[in-house]
């Protein structure tokens, strides 16, 4: 017995040991994430979520134990020692432990990005070895949290390889012994799959054990990063749960068709229409400014800027003066107050924008062995006529791009393998002033060849930034304002838009062009209000051309809008097989988008969201400023329901054409 209760020690000591180093890693990311508690939120409550910490770490540390101590427990009961079981022991604990810590050390620059766990997304970057470790060695923000999982490593190594270990061989027990042995063991065993279970009642715990209070960052505090990533692969893998399954698809069909006023066309998909532009604009109409806007035959630049929160702008949300060039461009311009981007990683942005299909969460639509094809405004442009140039700072290979985009309407692609080798600043490869004036070099070359015939030819370009995304690269000779590194990139990108539109001005084709700056998603601004915070969509929209009469749009816009109101203004005919609306023409009562993990939807007055995988919705009025106070889902509001019946119908629509393979025009 006496050997049994030494074993027992020398797991325990490793087991506590393992539950301290898991809570200070969560203590540093309390007090790393800038994030300030609301007036009412008390001691007591902060301390619950370190409680609720010990009791999911304890999860994954019985995970990890249950098999060295079934190992240990067996080897006691024949009364057995050996010298193997303490080197298993540290070989075993050394990794899976050490893996844990890694992963709840990475977990502190992760949730300070994206205010979430790090969850099965971060599997979608792996494909990009090269890119992934440039960002983390690159970016100085990431060294602590390296250097907090490097210092966790080395301790749990010292104390295994110092920790004595019982003494080994053979020893021989009475019967009473040996009964007292394996009772005890089967109560240990059992007690630490109990661990792993979590809890006594029908389910195991889930992360929605988490949630105690209306404070969006102490709910997911306690929420183990490594049982997150876990619990999350895991629930990808299920069948149910590999395409949404929100409402049954032909109800979510026929609600698309009703809320869009879509008949469908039989030879494309239920939500497919003709799009014919107005010969001459009513004269009932001509006081409406968008209605009224004719781009016919001119170029068409996109500009779609990294994180770019409409929380960074002063003439938004912002408020301080990060973004002077923005600002006064906003004035110059049609711009859209109520914008909001599909997700809130770059692929959305580029598939919502250009295609006009939503977001499905986490998911990467472009990707695939077999490249979707999609129609959309690259298409449509190309068939019209336009030269489509694509142009990005990374590696062309990065989210599928090059596949993707080279299917889908774009002739020429400019990426990291096009520039030269000095001008790569990072693993996402060039800054924004370089790409912005390699463009402009490249759309004049194209021009001075269409000589006389230019007009005909007219060109349509993206241009990706990537600035204003970690690691922050800021140019020594740029003339920062700001001490903060995260506010002077986003002056150095205003800056380089700045350049770009210098640039362009000295162009023959300037007059000639319209630009459409839009954000790909928005970033964490501010104090996060919510599960999903409003400063990760809301994005400005800003159309720009000479002639173009300034207005201010106050009306809700998604970026699957961008397309079908372009081609309006645009003057062209085509089939339109997407989900967004003419903004000349057409109004939306409500905007809907997704996180990683959370659908939302919201109008002037009410935001609803919903946890697809914990089947958690949240419900919030919003007041001035967009200030949110929480509602009890038992609360009845009809308006809630429309929104959540609105956004399960678009993305079980989209889910279900996407799987149909319904994405084309033909």
């Amino acid at each position: 017995m006496r050997n049994f209760l030494a074993n027992v020690r020398y797991l325990a000591i490793i087991f506590a040991l393992a539950l301290a180093v898991h809570g200070i890693l969560r203590w540093l990311l309390y007090v790393t994430l800038p994030y300030e508690f609301a007036a009412d939120v008390t001691l007591a409550t902060k301390i619950t979520a370190f409680v609720r910490g010990v009791w999911f770490d304890s999860v994954i540390c019985s995970y990890i134990t249950v098999l060295p101590l079934t190992v240990f427990c067996v080897m006691s009961i024949v009364g057995l020692g050996q010298r193997w079981m303490f080197v298993f022991a540290r070989v075993w604990f050394g990794f899976f432990l050490g893996l844990s810590f890694f992963i709840s050390a990475a977990n502190i620059p992760y949730f300070c990005y994206f205010f979430q766990n790090i969850n099965s997304s971060i599997f979608l970057w792996f494909g990009y070895a090269g890119t992934t470790a440039g960002m983390v060695v690159g970016e100085s923000s990431y060294w602590a949290p390296l250097a907090y999982a490097l210092a966790a490593i080395a301790l749990l190594v010292w104390v295994l390889v110092r920790l004595p270990r019982p003494q080994s061989g053979w020893h021989r027990q009475g019967l009473v012994e040996r009964l007292g042995v394996t009772l005890a063991s089967v109560v240990l065993i059992g007690l630490c799959f109990l661990g792993i279970r979590g809890r006594l009642g029908y389910n195991p715990i889930k992360v929605s054990q988490a949630y105690y209070c209306n404070d969006p960052f102490l709910n997911q505090l306690g929420i183990n990063p490594t049982f997150n990533l876990l619990t999350s692969y895991l629930d990808d893998q299920r069948k149910e749960n590999r395409r949404l399954a929100l409402m049954a698809d032909d109800e979510a069909v026929r609600n698309v068709q009703q809320l869009l006023g879509r008949e469908g066309l039989a030879d494309v998909s239920p939500i497919a229409r003709r799009r014919t532009p107005l010969a001459e604009i009513d004269t009932a109409l001509a006081n409406i400014p968008l209605r009224s806007i004719d781009l016919s035959g001119r170029n068409v630049v996109i500009v779609l800027m990294e994180s770019m929160s409409a929380a960074l702008m002063q003439s938004l949300d912002g408020s301080r003066t990060l973004t002077p060039f923005l600002d006064s461009l906003w004035h110059e311009s049609v711009a859209f107050r109520n914008m909001y981007s599909a997700g809130n990683h770059t692929n959305h942005g580029m598939y919502a924008t250009l295609y006009s299909w939503p977001a499905i969460m986490f998911r990467n639509l472009m990707k695939g062995s077999v490249i979707p094809r999609y129609s959309g405004l690259p298409t449509v442009l190309h068939d019209n006529g336009y030269h489509n140039f694509f142009f990005m700072t990374h590696e062309s290979q990065y989210d599928n791009m090059n596949g993707f985009f080279r299917t889908n309407g774009f002739d020429e692609i400019y990426a990291q393998e096009d520039y030269p080798a000095d001008k790569v600043v990072n693993s996402f490869g060039v800054q924004d002033d370089f790409l912005y004036g390699y463009a402009v070099r490249k759309l004049s070359d194209y021009v001075a060849a269409q000589g006389d015939s230019a007009a005909a030819h007219p060109f349509f370009s993206v241009l990706l930034s990537i600035s204003n995304h970690p690691p922050y690269v800021i140019p020594k000779d740029f003339p920062r304002r700001s001490a903060a590194d995260d506010e002077a990139i986003v002056e150095y990108a205003d800056w380089s838009l700045r350049q770009l539109f210098d640039e362009a001005r000295r162009q023959p084709w300037f007059d000639n062009t319209v630009f459409v700056l839009l954000g790909d998603h928005g970033k964490l601004m501010k104090n996060p209000e919510c599960e999903l915070p409003n400063s990760y969509n809301h994005i400005p929209l800003i159309i720009y051309g000479t002639g173009i009469e300034p207005y201010e749009s106050a009306a809700f816009a998604l970026q699957e809008d961008v397309a079908p109101t372009l081609l309006s203004m645009l003057r062209l005919s085509y089939t339109q097989n997407s989900f967004g609306i003419d903004l000349t023409s057409e109004e939306r009562d409500c905007v809907f988008y997704t996180g990683d993990k959370i659908v939302a939807c919201r109008d002037s007055s009410r935001l609803f969201l919903y946890n697809p995988s914990e089947q958690a919705e949240f419900r919030y009025a919003i007041g001035p400023n967009n200030s949110l106070e929480r509602i009890s889902s038992a609360n009845e509001d009809a308006r809630f329901d429309y929104l959540r019946n609105y956004v399960f119908s678009m993305l079980q629509c989209a889910e279900t054409l996407v799987g149909e393979r319904k994405t084309m025009d033909h």
